[in-house]
């Protein structure tokens, strides 16, 4: 006896019926949700900060909040590469501090090459962050522990080069750095722009990429795979001192002064952007696509916060909070992926 449609359809389990019913299902629009959950709460909190404040939307605050995530976007990338091999780099504050000191003294050294004090910044992070991957890479410490204890000689360096003061009396020249305008943006905006461009690039297209991906994902089977486990992770310690010294003199020329406590604070920041944009602390998962979400989201948010006056301790408890849920969510997907 033949059976109709509708007998056919009973008899075939919900789980296997292909097409629009189940491509739409709850499941489907949950999982959805959770994956571009970042997605949601940013545009939530646009929406909120439009709704309190005009200024919030005005073309002159958005330029506000990319000159102020600008610095932080490099040393999130730096953080981004660091963190997806599974390590940590707590150093980043106290080397833009001796970066933004160094490049300041090359800057009163050299009033007329200014450059050179961009230069000095890079190089005295790249000590650093070698000096980070040999101790991480090499020696076997902990990555916790090594540059824990970078964070602290770094800053005490920071001190000992200004005698416990800051650097003073620069030349203005010193400020075009940070206040020099190409196509009507600053050059750390686009120095941010490029950066993030550029890393997304490097990071998914290529085998440099790779290897970061797969020593941060299981760095036995990457040695047996005939990944160098040891040179990546002494590169990306490497790139992360590199960024933070870059960014230690474009905060010294925004504000004309070379502070050993300027970025004080700001691998918080940093390791915030990177975990509120998806990585994962366990290292082989992340984006630089979610970092400059990350880094954009709190950024926006300080803004908003700023503009309606909030105190700055409320502001703290906001982004603790933000964190912590989104790590709570990552780890709620993926048990249900699993």
């Amino acid at each position: 006896m033949t059976k109709t449609t509708s007998e056919i359809e009973q008899a075939i389990p919900a789980t296997s019926i292909p097409g629009e019913t189940r491509r739409f299902s709850g499941t489907w629009f949950a999982d959805l949700a959770i994956r571009y959950a970042m997605v949601i709460v940013m545009l939530l909190i646009i929406a909120f900060f439009l709704y309190r404040s005009a200024r919030f939307g005005t073309p002159e605050n958005l330029t506000t909040i990319l000159v102020a995530a600008a610095p932080f976007a490099l040393i999130a990338l730096g953080q981004t590469l660091v963190i997806l091999t599974g390590g940590i780099d707590l150093s980043v504050g106290s080397v833009i501090a001796v970066a933004a000191v160094y490049g300041s003294i090359t800057a009163k050294a050299f009033p007329d090459q200014v450059w050179l004090a961009l230069v000095t910044g890079m190089g005295v992070g790249l000590l650093a962050g070698a000096i980070n991957g040999f101790v991480v890479a090499v020696i076997k410490v902990p990555p916790f522990i090594a540059t824990l204890g970078m964070l602290t000689a770094a800053s005490g360096f920071a001190y000992v080069a200004g005698n416990g003061a800051p650097i003073t009396g620069l030349p203005p020249a010193f400020s075009s750095i940070a206040n020099a305008q190409i196509f009507g943006l600053t050059l750390p905006v686009i120095l941010m722009i490029v950066g993030i461009i550029g890393f997304a690039v490097l990071m998914r297209r290529t085998a440099y990429g790779m290897r970061v991906y797969a020593v941060g994902g299981n760095p036995v089977a990457a040695q047996i795979a005939g990944v160098k486990v040891g040179r990546t992770l002494f590169s990306v310690y490497a790139i992360s001192g590199v960024l933070a010294g870059i960014s230690g003199v474009m905060l010294a020329s925004r504000v004309t002064l070379g502070a050993p406590n300027l970025g004080q604070g700001y691998e918080l920041d940093a390791i915030a952007a990177v975990v509120i944009g998806g990585a994962s602390l366990l290292g082989g998962r992340g984006s630089v696509w979610g970092t400059a979400l990350g880094l954009l989201l709190i950024q926006t948010l300080n803004n908003g916060l700023d503009i309606l006056t909030v105190p700055a301790y409320w502001q703290d408890v906001i982004k603790g909070a933000l964190i912590v849920t989104a790590v709570a969510v990552d780890v709620w997907s993926n048990k249900r992926r699993r």
